[in-house]
């Protein structure tokens, strides 16, 4: 191997243990992170119950608010933006679970239990959320 594959492959690498090492970032960056910092805006009524929805159902593994945690991503990201991830993905998520494909989680299971009356309110507080933290279309 020339010096040139070898400056490639170590370039390459550092990049992914950069990518990866982080553990904090700006909600809006495109970046993977195990959590992101969340600004929560005053919220709508119906998104202030969408919050207290999340936190009981979705916090265990997405954290407090959205911001990710060591079990699941961050729903507070540029990844989960409407134009990428519609409401409706949101809708097949919870009602048929998720392959792994963004991140290295592992897949989600369905969440049955969350009725499609709370899961708009769930998506509502997501929705406000990422737009107070400059995560739009």
């Amino acid at each position: 191997m020339s010096w040139m594959k070898y400056t490639v492959v170590a370039v390459l690498i550092a990049g992914g243990i950069t990518i990866f090492a982080r553990t904090s970032q700006k909600a809006g960056d495109q970046s993977p992170s195990r959590a992101v910092d969340v600004t929560v805006p005053e919220l709508s009524l119906l998104a202030t119950r969408g919050q207290e929805l999340f936190n009981d159902n979705c916090a265990a593994c997405h954290g407090d608010n959205g911001k990710g945690t060591d079990m699941g991503p961050p729903l507070i990201h540029a990844i989960y933006k409407p134009s990428h991830h519609a409401d409706m993905s949101f809708s097949l998520a919870v009602a048929n679970g998720v392959r792994q494909h963004h991140w290295p989680y592992g897949n989600m299971p369905a969440q049955p239990h969350i009725s499609q009356n709370d899961l708009q309110k769930i998506i509502r507080f997501v929705r406000e959320t990422q737009q107070a933290n400059g995560i739009v279309n």
